[in-house]
């Protein structure tokens, strides 16, 4: 099981003693194809039916509009998986983040979103 993720310019790995899921890097990968393995990882992370799981960005430098859009269909994902609180870990050093992550909320009530 891949627990983390390298590229060039970012890296994305699963802690599984805190199933935290911790983004560092800028994330401009080239569509859904290539995110495939990012969002396999988020979804092995909640295989194991977490009561909370956590998405610590708050080194992630960027994310292109695929990311993003992979991050929204996990959320949107977790609508099913009753049970698994979701916090999302920010920065307001970030500037994409605050726009971009807030959207998040509506996508699944309960959601934490934590910017600071």
């Amino acid at each position: 099981m891949v627990q983390e993720i390298k590229g060039e310019d970012y890296i994305v790995f699963f802690d599984e003693t805190s199933t935290t899921v911790i983004f560092k890097g800028e994330l401009s990968l080239g569509g859904p194809s290539e995110y495939e393995p990012i969002a396999s990882l988020l979804n092995t992370a909640t295989d194991t039916n977490p009561t909370t799981m956590t998405l610590n960005l708050k080194e992630l430098g960027f994310l292109n509009s695929s990311g993003i859009s992979m991050l929204s269909k996990f959320v949107l994902s977790l609508r099913k998986k009753k049970g698994i609180q979701l916090i999302i870990l920010g920065s307001n050093d970030m500037p994409w983040q605050g726009k971009s992550l807030k959207n998040l909320e509506r996508l699944l009530p309960g959601l934490k979103l934590e910017i600071d």
